[in-house]
């Protein structure tokens, strides 16, 4: 039997988030996170310039990337937060793109704008699986060949999984929030179309979270060896 999402509930979390990022301005703290700062040097490593933020939230990350020099555009889909990160960046005179966008519609690039995307726990939102693997194609759209996508989530081993309001697809609502944990298939899932390079788990926050950092590339063309031919070449 195929499990069938509540969707009036998910759809309502987007006035949910709204008008908790506005009420706390600060909710998640101002330092960066810990995933941010490894996948900083990760993006550094690979000559990563132009970077997609997806979920970007109040911005503790988004500045972390701006004030490293990466040419960062961030997305998120509450207006509350997209004024938040705005006027941080004017404060820190960061050159930051931000703006407002529902990631269950297709992204507003062109294909091959971005050497990089990075999301922190933006998967566990109240996606079911079919939006995030269209978001995970749409992500691979606009990267450039050999582009990383660095995400990370909540998984089936977080000590929250499976209290609180079932939504369907591991989909659990607590205090308001609607969380997806992801299962490994899950995550294989997502993974299709490009290159695994690091599939790690780790803990965050008090309780502790746990979750999985993903490290996708996406695929260069398959270029010939000296002196081979293409077909009709």
């Amino acid at each position: 039997m195929i499990e069938i999402a509540d969707r009036v509930a998910l759809d309502g979390q987007r006035d949910h988030w709204a008008r908790v990022l506005a009420s706390s301005p600060e909710r998640f703290g101002a330092d960066a996170s810990a995933p941010a700062a490894a996948a900083a040097q990760a993006f550094h490593a690979a000559g990563v310039r132009r970077l997609l933020e997806l979920g970007a939230g109040q911005g503790r990350d988004t500045l972390r990337f701006a004030q490293a020099g990466f040419d960062v555009v961030a997305l998120d889909y509450a207006d509350s937060a997209v004024e938040a990160v705005s006027a941080k960046a004017a404060v820190h005179n960061l050159n930051v793109q931000v703006q407002s966008h529902d990631l269950r519609e297709p992204l507003p690039f062109d294909d091959e704008t971005f050497d990089a995307c990075y999301s922190h726990m933006l998967y566990c939102m109240a996606f079911t699986e079919v939006e995030l693997r269209r978001l995970s194609a749409e992500i691979r759209r606009v990267l450039r060949p050999g582009g990383l996508n660095i995400f990370t989530a909540r998984t089936t081993d977080d000590p929250d999984y499976g209290t609180g309001a079932y939504h369907g697809e591991n989909l659990y609502e607590s205090g308001g929030f609607i969380v997806h944990f992801l299962a490994p298939a899950t995550v294989e899932r997502l993974s299709e179309g490009f290159e695994l390079v690091a599939d790690e788990r780790f803990e965050e926050g008090p309780l502790p979270r746990r979750l999985v950092r993903v490290t996708l590339r996406k695929p260069r063309p398959n270029k010939p060896s000296p002196g081979e031919q293409r077909p009709g070449g």
